[in-house]
């Protein structure tokens, strides 16, 4: 983006923003929090603009109870944990997963739920288990990996089910309305999936400003500007300022895939509990990849180290400076809670893009 278009919106982001109250919006997806801070869009805002960020880190908002299955299915005999990244270094109670790889467990990095399959079919003395986090952008891969390992016919693969739906989330967050938000800066990603259209529940049932955005600088500033025009008017619709990814209806095939093999189900968020329809669970058909079925596995209660704030951050209650751990005890070298870890976590972002504040310091 040019300094001029810069330039351009930001003047337009500053006059839709005008004198009036502050306006709170909320940027759902953990890549718009990261892509906000490193391309100086946050230093643009007025300052009667607040931007908060929401649940849309696939491993923050992973329960605690997940966590602490994986590292336990992680140490059976002859298990093979297949899982991308940033999963591996997210604490559990008792030690994540980096920990168990250094006692001994068989716990591999991947970059695909596919990568996945291909290791369970080369390696046919393993039970290969695949971690299934994350929102509907990746949901549709696990999916199809079943249904890969199937037509291959793999005993030897299964998944870990722990994938999330992204509007019974925002619904929720609403609900509780313990969190004042006056629109949605809403994920690309996702909505490449689902579509912009599912999103006008959240503008028609709790009268709450939708823009899908892109994660280019003029992209996000587009998005924020025609938000605030929505909420100073008092007139909360849904736009799609990405139509060159983003269509009304999403990726219809991606969608066929992932509802082939999942369903909607009840599943524990961190912090926010559990929030009905809000995961995905194996249809009956394709049990037979579901790990928690074939390991008789359990997934316990969550749980929060003491002191971390994350639960709080990822629904917009609280900023990472005001967690007594940022910056101090809590850092990217030595994380304490999720929202640290995962590259598209908020804190983060904060640490690596707001000049590492710690808590009780001015606003980056």
């Amino acid at each position: 983006m040019s300094r001029l278009e810069a330039g351009r919106l930001a003047e337009q982001l500053r006059a839709a923003c005008g004198d009036g109250p502050c306006v709170r919006l909320m940027e759902v997806c953990g890549t718009h929090t990261v892509a906000l801070f490193r391309s100086g869009v946050r230093s643009l805002l007025p300052e009667n603009l607040r931007l908060v960020s929401g649940p849309g880190c696939p491993v923050c908002v992973t329960s605690q109870g997940y966590i602490d299955a994986a590292c336990e299915l992680a140490m059976r005999s002859g298990v093979t944990i297949c899982t991308y990244g940033d999963m591996v270094r997210v604490p559990g109670r008792h030690g994540g997963l980096e920990q168990r790889r250094a006692e001994g467990a068989d716990v591999l990095v991947v970059y695909s739920a596919r990568d996945a399959v291909r290791h369970a079919a080369t390696h046919p003395d393993r039970q290969v288990v695949f971690l299934g986090v994350g929102f509907e952008t990746t949901a549709p891969a696990t999916a199809a990996a079943v249904l890969e390992a199937g037509a291959r016919g793999l005993e030897n693969f299964t998944v870990l089910p722990g994938h999330k739906l992204v509007i019974p989330a925002m619904q929720a967050l609403l609900a509780a309305g313990d969190v004042p938000i006056d629109g949605f800066l809403c994920p690309g990603h996702v909505s490449i999936i689902i579509g912009a259209k599912a999103y006008e529940p959240i503008v028609r049932d709790h009268g709450r400003a939708c823009v899908v955005a892109g994660f280019e600088p003029e992209q996000m500033l587009a998005g924020l500007v025609r938000l605030v025009e929505q909420v100073r008017a008092g007139r909360p619709r849904l736009e799609n300022v990405y139509a060159v990814a983003v269509r009304e209806e999403g990726n219809p095939r991606a969608l066929e895939w992932m509802y082939r093999v999942f369903e909607p189900a009840d599943a524990v968020w961190r912090a926010m509990g559990t929030i009905p329809a809000s995961g995905l669970a194996f249809r009956p058909e394709y049990a037979g990849f579901d790990a928690l079925r074939r390991f008789d596995l359990r997934i316990g209660g969550d749980y929060d180290p003491p002191g971390c704030r994350c639960g709080e951050v990822i629904q917009g209650k609280a900023e990472p400076r005001d967690c007594g751990l940022f910056g101090v005890e809590c850092t990217p070298r030595r994380p304490i809670g999720p929202c640290m870890v995962s590259s598209e976590g908020t804190c983060s972002a904060w640490y690596k893009y707001g000049g590492a504040v710690t808590a009780g310091s001015p606003a980056a």
